[in-house]
């Protein structure tokens, strides 16, 4: 019964997706829903933004094996991201009226930024998106009891995945997490009700992770762990706020106003929201402590899903298991389709400029095709954990785009040049450090976030030599209201 509803829930799934792609007209329909959604859909899309296999599944784990203090990424780091780009990039960029982010890259600094910050952004979603593909292959295996491989799984998720993405874009995103999100809150809202009172109550479950030194979130009083703090709550917190995805959803919004309250309510309820797997995976602890101990030696991932198969009846399986699908499947379509319409927009447009709407459409739909099939060969011959996969999802953008976008907003005399500068020095020092020093005090990516600051500063206030200063484009942008474009 519990595999029968699973597919059930699918097709359904496919099925909104479907009804959605008969909104699809032009690409602006596909990439950003026309610019027609509400504040009540916006909030559902931004808290699905990070609320996928690695909340529900990913960060309990970590959260079994190293309390709060292996949570500073996700979900702190997180969180803080949506929070930011509510309070300070939402507004500016919305008033651009732009397709991708890869287009303010190119109004703001020329084609080359442009190209090179867009490349960033789509190899971040390699790591992201194969999170949510994996997640998908654990959930097959778990619920057939090993009767469906992880890879199998992995494909048969992926293949969900990419027909309702494919076929309606952000309508099907958007609609589907609404619809997803409904069932993720009730699901383990009931699921921590049931859960925690198996295992005495609220308090004692708090207490018994309080006593076990769960809760301790601070770090210590000693610079090294200091900079670890800060290093893993900002690589997420701004190597997240230069990515397509979280763009498309404010971006979608009906108007301004919409897009910097939904980015603000939906940052806001995933942080809090957030808890609600920790608690009831750490419950676990105190229901089954030989399972705990047993999956801890192998892969606490398991931890949850074991709980809800082993102690809960068949109704809190169906919805555990519909809430564990929502959340995954949520993040997937919008991680799918956020890189395949950078990679087309950004980098194949500029080489084939004479294509009409209708072509390029199509040719957003293969991308997204191939961006499917290239993700699930990855996660298929991984090894990485899921937070691990998303942990280091960032790392890119957080050395390479994110200062061009925060001072390009908030820095006039920020120039082509000193943005180049940035994500040379960015990428240099990053790749280097990750060669020599891994596991150096100072992290890589974020050693290669203060190198391009460097690199911001010295390229913007040096002579103008090396490259032609791009002039006029954003203010025109910030003044003009204008139809997304469909053409160049």
């Amino acid at each position: 019964m519990l595999i029968g509803f699973v597919i059930a829930y699918l097709l359904v799934s496919i099925g909104v997706g479907l009804y959605a792609a008969t909104r699809v007209r032009n690409t602006a329909d596909y990439v950003a829903a026309g610019r027609h959604l509400p504040l009540y859909i916006v909030t559902a899309t931004v808290f699905a933004t990070w609320f996928g296999s690695e909340t529900v599944l990913g960060i309990s784990a970590t959260f079994i094996d190293e309390g709060l203090r292996g949570l500073w990424s996700d979900p702190f780091g997180a969180s803080l991201c949506l929070i930011l780009v509510g309070l300070f990039f939402a507004r500016p960029l919305y008033r651009m009226n732009l397709l991708t982010l890869g287009d303010y890259y190119r109004l703001r600094y020329g084609r080359t930024v442009e190209v090179l910050c867009s490349i960033a952004i789509v190899v971040s979603y390699l790591g992201w998106v194969a999170a949510q593909i994996t997640a998908l292959g654990l959930v097959f295996n778990i619920l057939s009891d090993g009767a469906i491989s992880n890879e199998a799984g992995m494909m048969i998720g992926a293949a969900v995945v990419l027909v309702y993405t494919l076929f309606g874009g952000m309508w099907s995103v958007a609609l589907t997490d609404f619809m997803q999100m409904i069932v993720i809150i009730a699901g383990l809202f009931y699921i921590a009700w049931l859960v925690g009172d198996m295992a005495g109550g609220v308090g004692t479950v708090i207490g018994h992770a309080s006593a076990a030194g769960k809760l301790n979130f601070l770090p210590a009083l000693d610079p090294a762990d200091i900079i670890a703090f800060l290093a893993g709550i900002l690589t997420m917190g701004f190597g997240s706020i230069p990515q397509q995805d979280v763009f498309q959803r404010l971006n979608s919004a009906r108007d301004e106003k919409i897009a910097v309250r939904g980015t603000l309510l939906g940052g806001s309820g995933y942080f809090l929201f957030a808890f609600v797997p920790l608690f009831i995976a750490y419950s676990a602890a105190l229901i089954d402590p030989e399972l705990v101990a047993r999956y801890q030696q192998s892969d606490s991932q398991h931890v949850l899903p074991q709980l809800i198969l082993a102690h809960t009846p068949l109704f809190a399986q169906v919805m555990f298991f519909g809430a564990l699908l929502s959340a995954i499947m949520s993040t997937a379509s919008g991680t799918l389709l956020a890189p395949s319409v950078t990679f087309s927009e950004n980098i194949l447009r500029g080489t084939l400029p004479h294509l009409v709407d209708r072509q390029f459409l199509l040719l957003t739909r293969i991308v997204v095709v191939v961006f499917a099939l290239l993700i699930t060969w990855y996660a298929t011959h991984t090894e990485e954990t899921i937070h691990g996969m998303v942990e280091n999802a960032y790392k890119v953008t957080l050395a390479t785009a994110f200062v061009p976008l925060a001072f390009g907003l908030y820095w006039k005399r920020a120039s082509t040049q000193g943005a180049l500068g940035s994500i040379l020095a960015g990428l240099v020092v990053w790749v280097l450090l990750e060669i020599a020093a891994p596991d150096a005090t100072l992290p890589p990516h974020f050693a290669g976030m203060i190198a391009g600051i460097a690199g911001m500063i010295a390229g913007s206030l040096l002579p103008q030599t090396l490259v032609k200063p791009v002039h006029g484009h954003v203010a025109a942008h910030l003044q003009t209201q204008h139809q997304p474009h469909a053409g160049r």
